[in-house]
């Protein structure tokens, strides 16, 4: 009887310790399904959430946005003295012109024609490049008898450039644009000696002809003129 007890008491504990280990491989398993399970909730969740569906959305009638035009401002021609004009004024002949085409507006400007005062309207004459010295014996109210070139008897006569000027949008490269206007200033066969050596400040145009919207914007410096 006392070896029959040993012998069942050996079997309970065997049968005890593999219960035990597989409870373990159990619990681990249980663990292991539940972060798959988790993986694969977030991987699912994810894809459903691009996923397309059978539930095709339309739009109302008259969905719409809002947009808004920009302002229209005007040039400013200003004069310069560089680069310095190549071919100068003499009595009876023409000269250059170099002046800065200012844009202030968010696009491109074109021009392509220029308005001009009447022949009577005659510049300015200065003893420095700056413009800020009068040269004394040589003024507009002299008169100096500098004019612009194929100005005539009447205030505002239009005369088309030989190519387009394209001024850059604020704040591009090329805004201001340079441009020297070649022979486009005339000096009268009456002009003062006092005008000898000195620099003019051109009549004011009148106007331009000149548009907004995109284009390619001219190189600064550029030449042009006008030929009639």
């Amino acid at each position: 009887m006392g070896g029959r007890s040993r012998t069942r008491a050996r079997r309970v504990a065997e049968i005890g310790a593999v219960g035990i280990d597989q409870e373990l491989v159990r619990r681990r398993w249980s663990r292991r399904a539940r972060v798959l399970t988790a993986a694969t909730g977030v991987l699912l969740a994810g894809a459903g959430a691009y996923a397309g569906t059978n539930w095709v959305v339309g739009l109302n009638g008259g969905s719409s946005a809002q947009g808004q035009s920009a302002t229209i401002s005007n040039l400013t021609i200003t004069a310069v003295s560089s680069p310095s004009p190549t071919n100068l004024l003499y009595p009876g002949g023409t000269g250059d012109v170099v002046v800065t085409i200012t844009n202030p507006n968010p696009y491109p400007v074109t021009i392509t024609a220029v308005q001009l005062p009447a022949n009577t309207s005659y510049a300015g004459g200065y003893s420095n490049s700056s413009l800020s010295t009068p040269q004394t014996g040589c003024l507009a109210a002299t008169p100096s008898g500098v004019t612009w070139n194929y100005a005539t008897a009447s205030s505002g006569t239009s005369h088309t450039l030989t190519t387009a000027l394209t001024v850059a949008a604020n704040g591009d490269a090329g805004n201001p644009l340079t441009v020297t206007f070649t022979g486009d200033a005339s000096m009268a066969l009456s002009a003062p000696a006092a005008c000898v050596n000195t620099y003019f400040s051109m009549p004011s145009f009148t106007g331009v002809t000149a548009t907004g919207g995109a284009a390619t914007a001219t190189s600064s410096p550029a030449t042009d003129s006008w030929t009639s």
